[in-house]
Parts: structure tokens; sequence; C-alpha cells
């Protein structure tokens, strides 16, 4: 079984769904993305759901849009680019019947997605069962096994410690510190110093335990909880690793691609 041209659906615009987007387009796969209404992605310089609020977002050289009609959908799905959608129960699949669906949402639990969704439903890490809610799953944890599919069985489960990055790991991820909306006094990019005030969350500050580089930070004014992730710092201090891929996001996008062609190419 092959097919040529498939269109994909992928169910979230954050970071993971984002390195997806951009190796299958790069691949020239038609790629669509569907969003909430007001994502909360903290690596926003590499994900694609930033186009919600500011019309488009440009990836490493690819740009996804965000559309309102089926119309504008159709038009850009053949131009290259990557059309996205608010549509948070992903309503468009009965329109535009994708041969692949992928739900890298990151929720750690299943919101809704069913293995009859497409031909080859795919999703990513916790949550998931292969063979039940989808054809197959992709492992998310770091180590040994990322990327790798999964054709029966579950990921990993999530640890909820972060990635150890140049020896740190949880004091890398900044966290609110109680209820309210985030003030941000410091960017994305920006280098820090240990105990700076990088936000502030109503009258608390949001502080640096480590020094380096600013590579994730929600928007200004978002709406947090407490100990809800609200950034992160990349203690390796390369700016430039603020606005590429990750290598993580580049594996799990690399297993989605052996997923789909393994499933067509038969």
């Amino acid at each position: 079984m092959s097919i040529e041209n498939p269109i994909v659906l992928i169910k979230g615009g954050g970071e993971m769904a984002s390195g997806i987007a951009h190796r299958l387009c790069r691949c020239h796969f038609r790629v669509c993305m569907t969003e909430i209404s007001k994502p909360l992605a903290v690596r926003r310089e590499v994900s694609f759901c930033e186009a919600v609020y500011e019309g488009e977002k440009t990836v490493e050289g690819i740009t996804a849009k965000l559309v309102d009609s089926y119309d504008k959908l159709l038009e850009l799905l053949d131009s290259g680019q990557i059309p996205i959608m608010v549509d948070f129960k992903a309503k468009i699949k009965e329109f535009l019947k994708p041969d692949v669906m992928v739900d890298a949402i990151m929720a750690k639990k299943n919101l809704g997605t069913k293995i009859t969704d497409a031909p080859l439903v795919i999703a990513l890490g916790p949550g998931f069962y292969a063979g039940k809610d989808a054809h197959l799953v992709v492992e998310t944890n770091r180590g040994h096994n990322l990327g790798t599919i999964i054709e029966e069985g579950e990921a990993e489960e999530n640890t909820g410690i972060p990635a150890v990055i140049a020896s740190f790991s949880a004091e890398r991820v900044f966290r609110a510190p109680r209820d309210g909306h985030i003030s941000t006094i410091k960017e994305i990019g920006d280098y820090i110093e240990t105990d700076d005030v990088v936000a502030l969350v109503e009258d608390l500050p949001v502080k640096a335990k480590i020094k380096g580089i600013i590579r994730g930070l929600l928007r200004n004014g978002t709406e947090v909880w407490k100990g809800m992730k609200t950034g992160d710092i990349d203690p390796r201090g390369i700016k430039e690793y603020c606005y590429t891929i990750s290598d993580k996001a580049r594996a799990v996008g690399g297993g989605v691609l052996e997923g789909i062609l393994s499933h067509f190419n038969r």
C-alpha cells in the first residue's frame, strides 16, 4: 500500500507538534494544524501556535498561517505553508479527511483522539495505547528510546522531571509562585544571572535559579496557576538554540515520519 502527497492533520501547535510539522513539510507532505484559542507554548520561537496570536509564525524557514475558513485552509495546503486553525476538537477532520492524524497535544492523556479518526493515527507520549487509541505511539521521554515507534503498548510514564542540560534539570525551569497573570520582564534570548527576576505573577517574582539564556517564556499576560511551568533557561548560553528546533523535537518528528512511511510504503 502506498499513497501520494498525503494530508497530515496535527493536533497541537507547540514545540513537539511544530518539530513534526516542520520535518513533514520539508518532506513535501501537506500539513494542517489545529490549536486552542489561547495556546500555552513556552518555547514560542519554535512553536507554530504563535500564529494564533500573531497571524503567522516562521520557524527555520517554514511559515504557518492562521486561517478561519476551510477555503483558506485548502489554498495554503498546496503552497508549502502550514494552515493552522483554532479547533480544539479537530472537527476539521470531517471536512479534510486526512490520511494521517497526529495527536501532538502532549497532554499526557488522551483528550478525545480515536483510532478511527484517520487511516493512520499516531499519538505522542504517555496517555495512549498503540493498537487501541492510535495505530502507533511515539516515545517522547528523553533517553535511549526517544523517537521510537511503538506498535503495541504504551510510551514510558511521565517522570515529571525536566531533561538534564549541562548538568541542570529542575533548576532550568521557571514555575509560577501563585495563581494569576504573568507579567514578563525579560524576553526569550536574554542572558540572565542567578536570582534575576524574569517575570512577576501578580505581586510575586519569578527568579532564575541558574544563569544562562532564556530559551522559553510564556506570553506576557498569560493566566497561570501555582506550580505551572512558565519558562526555561538553557545553561549552555547559546542564543541560536532559542530559535531552532531542539534535538528532542527532531527525534520525535523523525519517529512520526518513520511511522507514516512504514505504514504506507508496504
